[in-house]
């Protein structure tokens, strides 16, 4: 993968190196990967940087471009975003991240440098200056309701790096449909026609690609949910005691009988009346 610096982004993407600055303050592009003293962007931030150009050259405002480009992110279509979602939902702030403490991580998450790094590593997390930027404040807070409930956080992010690996192999594997067709020995004399043709070919999988992975995930998720309650109710059931049982501790809980009068006596002598 290319990797560039800003005034080299620049060259290649026709954006000023002010303007690149401007897209980052306001959250359109991500930061770049930061090696000593120099930030490098890949090809991600180069086609990133080509559609915000496109977008403005429609008549698209700073604001609609970070809407859309959250919920593509996200996973959200366009008519979602159009619908809106209701406020204090999960894709309530499309606003540039917010920022967290090493302090407040360790209070929070009872992060340790390894969970820090690996944050970092993922995406998580964003080291910005003596804070750290938070790419994703829903994930953080749902994070933190499963510390608060006794979850080590290291392992939700070994979960992380473990679906990280087997998504890249799923991602390629539906990018294949189409590589494995114009991938061969006549690449290098493919036109320009057809390899615009293979790249529009390739968008089309994309969106299908996402459907598919998100409904079979979600109905994995919720085989294996259902599967988790009805264990916890098969434990339950075998502990639970039998009817006769049932009755029994109904007498001893000092269940009454009424009286020729209609009053409530104790179907025991033995039995405590409060």
């Amino acid at each position: 993968m290319a990797e560039y610096r800003i005034n080299d982004l620049a060259e290649a993407s026709g954006v000023s190196v002010r303007n690149i600055r401007v897209y980052q303050d306001r959250g359109l592009l991500p930061s770049p990967t930061i090696r000593g003293r120099t930030g490098w962007y890949s090809d991600e931030h180069l086609v990133r940087l080509n559609l915000i150009s496109r977008m403005l050259e429609r008549g698209y405002t700073f604001a609609t471009i970070s809407e859309l480009l959250h919920a593509a992110h996200y996973g959200m279509r366009v008519e979602q975003v159009l619908r809106g979602a209701p406020r204090g939902g999960r894709f309530r702030n499309f606003k540039r991240a917010a920022t967290i403490t090493i302090t407040e991580l360790r209070k929070t998450l009872n992060a340790t440098d390894r969970s820090i790094a690996l944050s970092q590593k993922l995406g998580l997390l964003v080291k910005d200056g003596a804070h750290y930027a938070i790419r994703n404040p829903e994930l953080l807070e749902g994070a933190e309701t499963l510390v608060k409930a006794g979850i080590d956080i290291d392992l939700l992010l070994d979960r992380w790096v473990r679906v990280q690996d087997d998504l890249e192999d799923v991602a390629k594997s539906f990018v294949s449909i189409i590589t494995d067709k114009y991938f061969d020995e006549n690449l290098p004399d493919l036109g320009e026609e057809q390899v615009s043709k293979m790249a529009e070919l390739i968008q089309t999988v994309r969106p299908m690609a996402h459907d598919i992975v998100e409904s079979t995930f979600r109905k994995a998720l919720d085989q294996q949910i259902s599967a988790a309650i009805g264990e916890a109710s098969t434990y339950f059931d075998a502990t639970a005691p039998s009817s006769d049982e049932g009755s029994d501790a109904g007498v001893d809980a000092g269940v009454r009988e009424p009286t020729a009068d209609g009053a409530q006596a104790p179907r025991d002598v033995g039995d405590r009346v409060d």
